[in-house]
């Protein structure tokens, strides 16, 4: 088994940068739960497990910071959740980065230990029963910075050509799905109101 991380070694990064289309444009980082704002609920979900938390958000970002959270922008607009990555990774003063999107419905308690432990030499990325969930992810921070340089100069937005870049390991959960909350329907299976209003931090 793979030596652990430190909580002092790792950096939680959560991905906020989407348009959500589907849902009219709403913000998924303050979509509301029993009053949990997406954004907090994941910032708050393994506390001692990380050291800081960082969001990769483009919009609104007075509002995090009243909440206590630290917000980078994309340096490379246009590109998708790459962007996302890349302003994490040059932010991230730790050498490992958790990644998470900030629509999932669900994640394990074990997320970090678990991707930790079976991680290769740059992470690993989380598998559910679904299939691979890339953003999932556990990266060592100077690979990612320098696989998302390559992958922005090479125009490769796929999150799955830059994981081809580097030596990160497939964990699987079986029997669990992370969901994501992308249409009415997902909010409303998730128990969220069908169409949410601005949650107060």
């Amino acid at each position: 088994m793979t030596s652990p991380i430190p909580p002092t070694d790792l950096t939680l990064g959560l991905l906020a940068g989407g348009n959500a289309s589907r849902l009219g444009g709403l913000d998924k980082a303050w979509l509301a739960r029993g009053g949990v704002p997406q954004v907090l609920r994941w910032a708050r979900r393994w506390p001692g497990e990380h050291a800081a938390v960082l969001v990769s958000a483009n919009r609104d970002p007075d509002r995090h910071a009243a909440a206590g959270l630290a917000v980078v922008a994309d340096r490379a607009p246009g590109l998708g959740p790459l962007c996302g990555l890349d302003a994490l990774a040059a932010a991230c003063a730790t050498p490992w980065l958790l990644t998470l999107p900030v629509d999932l419905v669900g994640a394990n308690d074990c997320l970090i230990r678990t991707l930790a432990s079976k991680r290769g030499a740059d992470g690993a990325f989380a598998v559910d029963d679904d299939g691979p969930q890339p953003l999932v992810a556990l990266w060592r921070v100077a690979a990612l910075r320098d696989a998302c340089a390559a992958a922005i100069a090479a125009d490769a937005r796929a999150v799955r050509a830059l994981r081809e870049r580097l030596d990160l390991a497939a964990v699987v959960f079986s029997g669990f799905r992370f969901g994501n909350l992308n249409t009415p329907d997902d909010l409303r299976a998730a128990g969220f109101d069908p169409l949410p209003t601005r949650a107060t931090p």
